[in-house]
């Protein structure tokens, strides 16, 4: 139950983190004769106060306010990039294209499998991450600037072990960085899309192995079909419950998620 609500608070970090940006910013009063959606002004300039002092932390709030809000609309598709979800979800996906069963399973329950399968490989970092920088920040040790940076090296741990150095080596060279003495210095720019290409190449890989076995299979059908005269039966329906057949057989999810994990270097 502890490392389930570690996970969950891990989860709610960048939430808690703009939480405390917001708590910061100065609340409009809502006009209480007004039963309508309420106005809501944005301030940019400075604020005079009651005794006519100029404010300058509203704007700074203010901006703090769109500055996190942007980050947070981004940060799924971030968060997903810097794990093995996409790795999962593109691997899976070729098992149901190979397959030919059109919509089984649905997108929802092989989403759903990614994200479990996501939340058990990066379990380790995000022990990490929960150790180094959430709870030392829930306890008022670090500042949200500290956390962040301690946050990010779990994450750079990970994605160093998984990354091509070829990859890697294209976004450094294209942006004219210094070469990094480690893992720990190679900035996030250029490693998260070095990540994430390195990623779709290995499922695509894994896809490619995938698809022979039952590629063969329509081939054999095809070919029979042919040889029988029956050329206008579609091989597909012949082949697919031969597919399914085969797949169960050798008891084809274990063997794919026994690959994805043993796919990912720790």
């Amino acid at each position: 139950m502890k490392k389930k609500f570690s996970i969950l608070l891990i989860t709610l970090f960048f939430l808690m983190i703009s939480a405390s940006a917001i708590a910061t910013a100065a609340d409009e009063p809502i006009n209480p004769g007004i039963d309508i959606i309420p106005r809501i002004n944005i301030n940019i300039g400075g604020n005079e106060g009651v005794s006519g002092a100029t404010s300058s932390t509203g704007a700074s709030s203010t901006i703090s306010i769109i500055l996190m809000l942007t980050v947070l609309s981004i940060a799924p598709a971030i968060l997903v990039l810097m794990t093995s979800f996409t790795r999962i979800v593109i691997v899976l996906s070729f098992v149901r294209t190979s397959l030919g069963t059109q919509q089984m399973p649905p997108n929802q329950v092989l989403i759903g499998l990614a994200m479990f399968m996501t939340l058990f490989v990066m379990s380790p970092t995000l022990g990490d991450i929960n150790k180094q920088a959430l709870q030392p920040y829930l306890k008022n040790e670090i500042n949200q600037t500290q956390a962040l940076q301690n946050a990010a090296l779990p994450m750079k741990r990970f994605m160093g072990a998984q990354v091509r150095e070829k990859d890697l080596k294209l976004f450094l060279d294209y942006s004219k960085a210094e070469r990094p003495t480690g893992i720990e210095d190679t900035p996030l720019t250029a490693l998260i899309p070095a990540f994430a290409i390195g990623e779709m190449k290995r499922a695509f890989e894994m896809g490619f192995m995938i698809f022979i076995p039952f590629l063969v299979i329509d081939m054999v059908i095809s070919s029979t079909l042919m040889a029988m005269g029956m050329m206008m039966l579609p091989p597909v329906m012949i082949s697919l419950p031969f597919k399914i057949l085969l797949f169960i057989l050798v008891d084809g999810w274990y063997l794919i998620v026994k690959s994805l994990l043993l796919s990912f270097r720790v």
